[in-house]
């Protein structure tokens, strides 16, 4: 990593479309970025496309050992953090609530919820204690924290409790200079989710085809949440396609 650049951020979920569209964003925007993710493969495809202000970094968000051997890394590797987005996350399957299999239900709060607590945690610990103290953690809600899909009871009951968290984590931080702010993403289109918005399933049962918009305009938001001064918070934030359903929905 470069010495002039002091501000440094983590990306869970870093090697994902929307954690590689923010990435890349953050260091044209001079951060120094390490990006998390439990493909080793994909982190290194991650180093060898941006260079060396990017670490890559194997983790299981939902592993507390591996969250703590993470931030054990930020710190001894980057020396600080000022940035967390708490990006890593999981749909699991669609089914009926009666049909979800306890194993589907853990593993989607398992990774959206109990993952993003505990690299908030390891994150609020570092940003706590080092000096200047104080940063900034950013949590993917989706707009599913603010309202459901048919048939995603666990993806949804996850997302709803990351809001509480970040209430929580905003409230706690004051004290230590830590700012906590949410942005909730609606029908970003990248490669994983295309033929999803294509004939996406709606609460009278029909499938249609929904608008999506470019996942770089998250990575700006994103950007624009990171960039505000330390006396400044988005506390939250709903990025959207313009014509999808999401006002009115069902």
């Amino acid at each position: 990593m470069t010495a002039e650049r002091t501000r440094v951020a983590l990306v869970t979920g870093g090697a994902g479309a929307i954690g590689h569209a923010v990435v890349g964003r953050l260091l044209r925007d001079g951060w120094t970025v390490v990006a998390a993710g439990r493909e080793a493969r994909r982190l290194a495809a991650l180093e060898a496309e941006f260079g060396s202000d990017l670490l890559g970094v194997r983790a299981d968000v939902a592993d507390p050992a591996s969250v703590a051997e993470l931030f054990a890394a930020v710190r001894d590797r980057a020396g600080r953090l000022d940035l967390l987005f708490n990006n890593a996350g999981v749909f699991g399957p669609s089914a009926p609530i009666e049909d979800v299999a306890y194993d589907d239900w853990r593993a989607v709060v398992d990774i959206n919820l109990t993952g993003s607590f505990l690299c908030a945690q390891g994150a609020f610990r570092l940003m706590r204690d080092q000096r200047p103290q104080g940063g900034r953690i950013i949590n993917n809600g989706s707009i599913a924290a603010q309202v459901p899909r048919p048939r995603t009871a666990p993806y949804t009951a996850a997302k709803h409790a990351v809001s509480g968290l970040t209430k929580a984590l905003a409230l706690e931080g004051r004290r230590y200079a830590i700012a906590c702010g949410q942005i909730d993403i609606g029908n970003a289109a990248t490669d994983a989710t295309a033929s999803a918005f294509a004939a996406l399933l709606q609460p009278d049962g029909r499938r249609v085809p929904e608008p999506t918009f470019d996942v770089a305009h998250v990575a700006e938001a994103v950007a624009y949440m990171a960039g505000l001064p330390p006396d400044a918070n988005v506390q939250f934030m709903t990025v959207t396609a313009t014509a999808m359903p999401f006002v009115g929905r069902g």
